[in-house]
């Protein structure tokens, strides 16, 4: 791999962790504080289980981001996917706003909706230019499937 290619390869994660650190911001007070008090279900994951779990999906969607941005912007598809990945980077933010630092469920519950569509739209256009790049977007909608779920349960255990 060329050093452009390896700086765009590194971007990409960066870009990607950055917005992990973004919703950090808005989840890490919020946990031993407001999310302790709340009720959550039986099959609610420990607390030390979503940091590296949410690393790795950013992992991932950096290297998913680099394989698409690498095709460059003058295919209009990449351009697409590229605006869908942002959106849905920009979402997860929300979410964790909504959720943690709103501490409002059923906001984070609607929020978490529209960015699973968004993410499953980016899969697809992803998956359209690099079928390795969809790929590896497959274990974010399955994470983000078990959090509306989760969410869902929040909201009703505490509604």
């Amino acid at each position: 791999m060329k050093s452009p290619e390896m700086l765009k390869l590194a971007s990409s994660i960066l870009i990607c962790l950055g917005a992990g650190f973004a919703g950090s911001l808005f989840t890490t007070s919020s946990i031993p504080t407001w999310y302790a008090s709340i009720q959550k279900p039986s099959f609610n994951p420990p607390n030390w289980v979503f940091g590296p779990v949410w690393t790795t999906l950013f992992i991932l969607m950096g290297i998913s981001l680099f394989l698409v941005w690498r095709h460059g912007y003058a295919d209009r598809q990449v351009k697409i996917a590229l605006v869908l990945f942002a959106v849905q980077l920009v979402l997860n933010i929300t979410w964790s706003f909504m959720f943690f630092g709103l501490r409002n469920p059923l906001a984070g519950l609607l929020e978490i909706a529209v960015l699973w569509i968004s993410i499953v739209l980016t899969i697809v256009y992803f998956y359209n230019i690099s079928r390795a790049a969809g790929l590896l977007l497959v274990p974010y909608i399955l994470w983000v499937s078990f959090a509306a779920f989760l969410n869902f349960i929040i909201w009703r255990l505490n509604h």
